[in-house]
């Protein structure tokens, strides 16, 4: 037998006549790790070996194992994914996993994953009828989880990089002008939930953001409303969970319309709780059921709709009164920037693309208002 130096590795060739080579990989995932090359000849596992070498040298990870992809899958969910991200974020990824990857691709060995394997997974998707933007979430979980391979050394290359993502059209986001937004404040009137579409028209709350409110989230002195938690149903529970992002825990200013409409839904609420009485469950929600449980999202939907039909507009998602409240803002002149503050955005560049059909119109009359600060022509 025949060795080179441990760095470098080692080459010996076994009783039955096959040549061996063998890299030393230290330590990966926070074990103790070797590569083996197998061949007929010392010249072909010498090549293998070389090229691993260099791999290694230019910081190239070098697979190891017969690791399946879905044993990596499901390490990486529990080691990774659980601990470190949002737990309705962990669900989507975890139901993703177990209903298209593992059953698709998890008998692939982790290390052989090829781009023509993952590509093939997601044409069958799209032949299936599912749609190009499930497809596309598809992809990018598997992209998010074998990252995360090629930095435990599990892989040499993120492959699912390689395959194009489905081309998906982007929904186009909907948006009340100033005469219709006020028509829907009428229709609401008098409605149960009048109170809910009110504020978010007003403050551009995302679902969750609304149903989550509690009173102590409402300062009528001050008349301002803090966000700081979304309502969601998991598995079959009502979750609080934190806010989109650290941008998304914000202090927004009520405007009077939403402040009168929050002070007569309180009011109605105390007495629905008198009439409730031990049947009432005590939440704290601003907005809740007659007996003070939380609301559902898809029964807020529906009264949406119906609104919608009452005051003989089209219908549109409860989001897009998020989108109505940032148009409306834009179009009387409040910078972006304080737009992006008000509707939570991570970024300016979100709160740009969005309202970019705007902005333009903001630039009228700019050249006259600079004309009339500049001129010494007395008015």
């Amino acid at each position: 037998m025949s060795k080179r130096g441990q760095n470098e590795g080692s080459i010996y060739k076994r009783d039955d006549g096959r040549w061996v080579a063998v890299v030393n990989l230290g330590y990966v995932a926070g074990k103790r790790k070797r590569k083996s090359f197998y061949g007929d000849t010392r010249k072909e596992v010498q090549e293998q070996l070389t090229a691993a070498l260099r791999d290694q040298q230019q910081g190239i990870a070098i697979p190891v194992g017969k690791q399946t992809v879905e044993q990596y899958l499901h390490q990486w969910l529990e080691e990774f994914a659980k601990p470190s991200i949002r737990h309705n974020t962990y669900i989507s990824y975890a139901s993703i996993v177990r209903l298209h990857l593992v059953p698709e691709i998890g008998r692939h060995q982790l290390a052989k994953l090829k781009p023509q394997d993952i590509q093939g997974m997601l044409n069958r998707k799209l032949e299936s009828g599912l749609s190009p933007r499930m497809v596309q979430l598809i992809l990018v979980v598997l992209r998010i989880a074998l990252a995360k391979a090629q930095r435990w050394g599990l892989v040499a290359q993120n492959v699912a990089k390689l395959v194009d993502s489905p081309r998906v059209s982007r929904y186009k986001a909907q948006f009340l002008e100033p005469e219709d937004a006020r028509r829907l404040l009428q229709a609401v009137q008098g409605d149960r939930l009048s109170a809910l579409f009110t504020v978010a028209l007003a403050l551009g709350l995302r679902k969750g953001e609304a149903l989550g409110l509690r009173w102590k989230d409402i300062d009528f002195k001050r008349k301002q409303l803090t966000v700081e938690s979304n309502l969601q149903f998991i598995k079959g529970e009502f979750v609080f969970t934190d806010t989109k992002s650290d941008q998304g825990r914000r202090t927004i200013p009520l405007p009077e319309v939403a402040l009168q409409s929050l002070q007569e839904h309180r009011i109605k609420q105390d007495k629905e709780r008198q009439q409730a009485g031990e049947n009432w469950q005590e939440n704290n929600l601003v907005f809740s059921t007659s007996h003070g449980t939380p609301y559902s999202a898809r029964n807020v939907s529906r009264s949406f709709y119906r609104l919608l039909d009452k005051a003989g507009l089209s219908h549109m998602r409860f989001h897009d009164l998020r989108h109505t409240c940032g148009s409306l803002l834009i179009a009387q002149g409040v910078h972006p920037r304080v737009v992006m503050e008000v509707l939570g955005h991570s970024q300016i560049s979100v709160t740009m693309n969005l309202y970019a059909h705007i902005i333009p119109g903001l630039k009228e009359g700019v050249a006259d208002k600079m004309q009339a600060m500049l001129s010494d022509d007395e008015a």
